[in-house]
């Protein structure tokens, strides 16, 4: 079934209004957008983070005429309706689109992550088949990349592996693959235990990962990785250094550059933690427990 999709100019108006009005026209779906490209980095506990120009979204069913939804809207709002255009989209997997863009990529000098069946030329390449579904992590993202690079260079042969906020299990499976013998996945998003559980029985790993919805089962391990936020990072430091062995591994990630210097300090009680590596606008720390 085609959509009827229109586009609404806000600018700086507040988008509450048009959202509450869109829908009771019978919009199926609203979505908000960035009208020019403002980034949106850590938002405030409880704040909603939004852009400074916003673009409102909606989707109607494909019959629907245009001129009615624009005389509908026009009277929810007590207004004349925004800069706005209609386009008809054709019935697709939204959820899915952007994976056809998704390719092989190499961290490191043997970890590769590939979707769909894809396969290097490089008879020594250890892969890891990813369909993240609708969670967190593919490895495009700098922050998994840094950690996938950590990986590869630090095998963790043998070793037990904490992976708190596992989204689709890339680094938990990654680790497996490296030669770990067991990872305990943490995530608060149900999905994300669904997407880590179906990507490591693809990968064959999926009797060496346990998965929860928090963590309170867990025993200290050899390495932890945290591929989360500044924010929470500080918060959970005294549990993530319980839960790592002495002289054990810690890798933290989704930490901008300028916070990285503040979540540093904060795990330096636990840990001997290591120059900050950063790629682009973000950051990895790195750290060794400390023994007293």
């Amino acid at each position: 079934m085609p959509f009827l999709q229109l586009t609404l100019e806000l600018g700086k108006t507040d988008p509450e209004k048009a959202e509450a009005a869109l829908f009771a026209i019978g919009a199926l779906s609203v979505t908000l957008e960035d009208a020019a490209d403002d980034p949106i980095l850590e938002p405030a506990p409880g704040a909603l983070p939004l852009w400074p120009t916003v673009n409102v979204k909606a989707l109607f069913d494909g019959t629907t005429s245009q001129q009615q939804v624009i005389d509908a809207l026009t009277e929810q709002l007590d207004s004349p309706v925004p800069v706005h255009r209609f386009e008809l989209l054709a019935d697709r997997h939204w959820e899915r689109e952007w994976l056809k863009d998704f390719h092989a990529m190499q961290f490191g000098e043997r970890l590769w992550i590939c979707p769909d069946g894809q396969r290097p030329d490089d008879a020594d390449a250890i892969i890891v088949d990813l369909d993240p579904g609708l969670a967190f992590g593919t490895g495009t993202h700098p922050t998994t990349a840094m950690c996938l690079q950590w990986l590869d260079q630090h095998a963790p042969q043998g070793h037990s592996v904490i992976d708190y906020g596992c989204g689709s299990g890339i680094l938990a499976i990654a680790a497996l693959k490296l030669g770990a013998a067991h990872v305990h996945g943490v995530d608060i998003d149900p999905q994300a235990l669904l997407a880590s559980r179906d990507n490591a029985e693809r990968n064959h790993v999926s009797a060496a990962l346990t998965l929860s919805l928090n963590d309170h089962d867990l025993q200290p391990a050899d390495l932890v990785i945290a591929n989360i936020l500044a924010g929470p990072l500080e918060s959970l430091a005294p549990r993530l250094a319980e839960l790592t062995k002495a002289n054990g591994h810690i890798v933290l990630s989704g930490v901008l550059t300028e916070q990285a210097q503040a979540v540093q300090n904060r795990y330096a009680t636990w840990f001997d933690m290591q120059p900050i590596t950063t790629q682009g606008d973000w950051a990895r720390l790195c750290g060794i427990r400390l023994t007293n």
